[in-house]
């Protein structure tokens, strides 16, 4: 006759039976949460637009005509798993409000190590007629010059790969609008794109000559009868590098590249800032740049880098409404804690909510 369990084998079974819960409620825990995002409408282009020659064809190296036509507007913009929803949300309102959105090509930077695979399918999925390019941007390129900010955020490679854009996008784009993941475009990007640059200007963007320059750098900079000339020549002032225009031919022929990561280094050895990546872009261009409109970057609605707190916009028309801070649309209206002006950024949410998936 088979032997009837005791009391111990019992304690055993409730045992197993815990930790082998446990143990799957870890692996749940771990799996990483795949978003699903709506289909977008298909926006034309209207009557005005002018037709890309050859759009069709392609140059002896396999490079296509559309993907290097000066005609078409060239838009880069970084791409990873941790921003795609604001990243979707920021190509539909620029379709939406473009009059030409046939002709702009988006070239999207993603990590070395990210899923691109992924990355690439949830774009074509929403957008399935998107003229786009993801380009692989090894980390390590960048790693090693990467110093400790005020925010961990700041610290991702990928942040850094605006620097890098001239070397990772083809030869024949000669212009780009770089934009950042967390912001939407209520007008025409075009009008952005044709922002004159004149005979030796390198980028364009807004610049706040209000705000305190002298707060982007540390006492150390200051102090130092070196470094402290950097200025010296210049009139610079604070700008935002989450919306530039830059000329890539003019980047490659002044290896600016090269420029940002000698200050990167010198970063490495003297504390000169906190702010990430973008002190070396201050060191290099504040004071060269061409200035645009302010409302081209109504920047900031994601509060400050600590805090997050809601802000309002700053007076004057609005093209550009940019979250940067702490503070993310998407996460505030999540966790129902929403700022006032995050509801100019849901019309263009593309996620599927669990309820439209089970309809």
């Amino acid at each position: 006759m088979p032997k009837s369990p005791s009391l111990f084998d019992f304690h055993l079974l409730l045992l197993f039976t815990i930790f082998s819960l446990a143990a799957a409620d870890a692996i749940v825990a771990a799996r990483p949460i795949t978003q699903q995002f709506k289909e977008a409408p298909q926006f034309y282009n209207s009557e005005i637009c002018p037709k890309i020659v050859g759009e069709d064809d392609e140059y002896d190296n396999g490079t296509s005509i559309f993907l290097c036509s000066d005609q078409s507007v060239h838009v880069a913009m970084t791409l990873d798993s941790a921003y795609i929803r604001g990243s979707m949300a920021a190509v539909l309102s620029i379709l939406q409000h473009s009059s030409c959105p046939q002709n702009i090509v988006f070239h999207f930077v993603a990590s070395a190590t990210a899923n691109a695979s992924f990355l690439h399918a949830t774009i074509s999925s929403s957008f399935p007629y998107l003229n786009f390019q993801v380009y692989s941007f090894d980390d390590s390129s960048v790693s090693r010059l990467i110093s400790t900010s005020i925010r961990s955020a700041l610290d991702c490679p990928l942040n850094y790969a605006r620097s890098y854009l001239a070397d990772l996008l083809p030869s024949c784009v000669r212009r780009i609008v770089y934009l950042d993941s967390d912001l939407v475009l209520v007008d025409d990007i075009a009008k952005l794109a044709a922002t004159q640059l004149g005979d030796n200007s390198v980028l364009a963007a807004p610049e706040h000559c209000n705000a305190n320059f002298t707060s982007y750098f540390t006492r150390t900079f200051w102090s130092s009868p070196t470094l402290s000339l950097t200025f010296a020549n210049r009139k610079p002032c604070y700008f935002n590098t989450g919306v530039m225009v830059i000329d890539l031919d003019r980047w490659r022929r002044g290896d600016y590249t090269k420029k940002i990561e000698e200050w990167m280094e010198i970063q490495k050895s003297t504390r000169i800032y906190e702010l990430g990546s973008l002190p070396p872009f201050l060191l290099v261009f504040a004071g060269n740049i061409v200035a645009v409109n302010h409302r081209w970057n109504q920047h900031g609605l994601g509060g400050d880098n600590f805090k997050g707190l809601c802000r309002d916009l700053h007076p004057g028309p609005v093209s550009l409404l940019h979250w940067s801070g702490k503070g993310k649309p998407w996460v505030r209206l999540d966790a129902n804690r929403p700022c006032p002006l995050d509801a100019l950024w849901a019309p263009y949410d593309l996620l599927q909510t669990p309820f439209a998936l089970d309809s």
